[in-house]
């Protein structure tokens, strides 16, 4: 069954899992069996989408992120190895007992990881679609300890700073993996990207539309000595330093990815 999809092995293993609601050992200890007629179907049905484009992430409803199994869905970007960069540098950053806030959170990976690593921090989170924070909600019921769960982390609806109350204390860490691609990339038609919503993926013909009003809005919402750091494309880092130290930030660098690329920016608010 598997050899006749017309996938990857790895991508009709997890596909066949998924249909037979089983798990790999059961599925490894079961292996010379007929699936049952009805998950035979599913995966039938399964493997025809993968093999037209749709992403794996999408059809299990679940992706591997830091760890932990998060729930994903069309409404929401599917989380990257590259985003775990972030993560790791804002748990590292986080002083004890922080306050900090994950902009344009999508399926809540970063503030879900972010979280479940350093359950001292106070965690919140925004995004502009209704859609996907019931996702991150989910995948914080799911992920965080039960005494937690519900209570961890607030999520917010708004775009962007117009998510947080004018009076909302300020925060010592900021992070965001916004869009960033440039409108009309033709990356935006391969692979994934054309599955995803649009809205997570470009910002403005240089796509650094979202990354200039992070930027700019900043420093009046991070405490003295706060941190801000963002995701962005591997050519952009240069851009983005410019677009930090015009907003005043300071001890701003780019760190590089698992493959050595440019990914991460991060910058300080003076003082504290």
């Amino acid at each position: 069954m598997l050899a006749a999809s017309g996938l990857p092995r790895l991508e009709a293993r997890a596909l066949l899992e998924h249909a037979c609601g089983r798990g790999r050992s059961w599925l490894i200890a079961h292996g010379e069996e007929a699936a049952p007629p009805d998950a035979a179907a599913r995966f039938a049905t399964l493997a025809q989408r993968r093999r037209a484009g749709e992403p794996l992430a999408y059809l299990t409803g679940f992706r591997e992120f830091h760890g932990l199994r998060l729930r994903v869905s069309p409404a929401v970007l599917i989380p990257r190895a590259d985003t775990e960069l972030l993560v790791e540098l804002a748990i590292r950053l986080a002083p004890p007992g922080a306050r900090l806030l994950d902009l344009g959170t999508g399926s809540g990976a970063i503030a879900v990881a972010v979280a479940a690593a350093r359950p001292d921090l106070r965690v919140s989170a925004s995004d502009l679609s209704e859609a996907a924070l019931a996702i991150a909600a989910a995948n914080e019921a799911a992920v965080l300890p039960a005494g937690r769960a519900g209570g961890a982390i607030r999520w917010m609806a708004g775009n962007w700073w117009a998510a947080l109350p004018a009076d909302e204390p300020r925060f010592e860490l900021i992070v965001s993996n916004p869009p960033y691609i440039a409108a009309g990339d033709p990356h935006l038609a391969r692979g994934d990207l054309p599955h995803e919503p649009a809205q997570a993926l470009a910002s403005g013909p240089d796509g650094l539309d979202a990354l200039r009003e992070i930027a700019a809005g900043a420093s009046a919402r991070l405490l003295p000595g706060g941190w801000l750091l963002v995701e962005h494309g591997f050519d952009q880092g240069a851009a983005v330093r410019a677009l930090f130290e015009a907003a005043g930030l300071r001890e701003v660098a780019t760190h590089r990815d698992a493959e050595g690329r440019e990914r991460v920016t991060a910058g300080r608010r003076p003082g504290g």
